[in-house]
């Protein structure tokens, strides 16, 4: 299971950050300024600087405006299912997803999510075939949240050991959709480390404490989706297994990259 330490750096161009550093800076910027488009990117998604900063920080951004249509989500809703994915991520301990938040941008609102160094998508690729247990927090990441795209390229290595997860616009439905490469350890029983994050999930998601991540998830995605984030992770603690894949669901993403 991935490190819970708070002061963990990210690496990003020319250096490293911490995420408390990453998430104030991505607040406080005076503006985004756009210097490149992601096109092969099914929504407008954008590599921005942050303005007014320093250090000088590179960020993704993807504005609600930007977003196609789907038939099983609500229009306008993927930008909120980004930052709720970084949210659960960061409250269950498991920090594999890039801090990410809604902001204002160029384009009106969406999600600002911190740009990544990573080893590239040849070393995930291979990670995925070789099953490298390091992408196990993922694994089960994506099944708390009913992730329905996990391509291997959204998977960045950032170390021999370390992955991040990028790219949760297609998450929380209510309906499972879990479509996923890292299918490797299906019916395969949790160890401690990641039943402790999902006893961490449901303790989170049946609080109301102000300011905790039920709190923090209502502005981003719906009350039944809420309801069924927790349902998923409630049952995953009672079978202590990893998920099997739906009969009802296609179980790989396409394409697989």
């Amino acid at each position: 299971m991935a490190s819970s330490n708070a002061v963990e750096q990210l690496p990003i161009p020319g250096g490293a950050i911490s995420t408390s550093d990453a998430l104030a800076a991505m607040r406080n910027a005076n503006g985004l300024h756009p210097i490149g488009r992601l096109t092969d990117a099914s929504n407008a998604t954008f590599l921005c600087e942050l303005e007014g900063v320093e250090p000088a920080l590179q960020v993704i951004y993807k504005p609600i405006r930007g977003e196609r249509p789907l038939w099983d989500f609500p229009e306008g809703t993927l930008a909120g299912r980004e930052v709720a994915a970084f949210e659960v991520s960061e409250a269950l301990g498991l920090r594999v997803v890039p801090p990410t938040i809604l902001r204002d941008g160029p384009a009106g609102e969406g999600a600002v999510q911190l740009w990544i160094e990573h080893l590239g998508v040849e070393v995930a690729i291979a990670a995925v075939n070789a099953a490298d247990p390091s992408l196990r927090p993922i694994a089960l990441f994506d099944a708390i949240v009913n992730n329905g795209d996990r391509k291997a390229g959204h998977l960045l290595p950032i170390s021999a050991e370390r992955y991040l997860g990028v790219d949760h616009g297609v998450t929380f439905s209510t309906e499972p959709k879990l479509r996923t490469v890292l299918w490797e350890w299906r019916s395969e029983p949790l160890n401690e480390s990641e039943l402790s994050a999902l006893r961490a999930a449901t303790a989170a998601l049946a609080s109301n404490e102000p300011g905790g991540l039920n709190e923090r998830l209502t502005a981003l995605i719906s009350a039944e989706e809420r309801d069924a984030l927790r349902a998923r992770a409630e049952e995953l603690l009672d079978r202590g297994t990893f998920p099997e894949p739906s009969p009802d669901w296609p179980p790989l993403p396409w394409p697989l990259i």
